[in-house]
């Protein structure tokens, strides 16, 4: 499985970006991919989850109403759309695929990952 991140840049407060998971590999009957976030010094965040099968989203309750995950109708790539960004937002964002069969906030719930994109918002 490979998972490859793009898209983070350096962006103002109320900027938006779109991040980028190219997927190759993946094993059948994985249903549901993740985005997670790690700031420096702080524990791995969730951010959404997409249920490949309907594009269906699960969201934070921290990013809901300014990000939206989907993915392509090839389902090779998975997008997280970031609207209204914050300081806070400031972080290196993951896309992840999960090993369980429902939409899951739990990185360990998670076993393959791409190696990140960073995301710096400026105040």
């Amino acid at each position: 499985v490979q998972l490859v991140e793009s898209g983070g840049d350096s962006v103002e407060t109320g900027g938006s970006l779109r991040l980028s998971c190219e997927v190759s590999g993946l094993p059948a009957g994985r249903r549901f991919m993740s985005w997670f976030r790690q700031a420096p010094g702080k524990s791995r965040e969730y951010v959404a989850t997409i249920l490949r099968d309907s594009g269906w989203g699960y969201y934070s309750a921290s990013v809901r109403d300014r990000f939206t995950i989907s993915q392509d109708n090839a389902k090779r790539m998975v997008y997280l759309q970031m609207d209204s960004l914050k300081p806070e937002d400031t972080a290196m964002y993951y896309c992840a695929v999960a090993h369980v069969d429902y939409s899951s906030s739990q990185a360990a719930d998670h076993d393959y990952w791409g190696q990140g994109t960073q995301v710096t918002v400026s105040s």
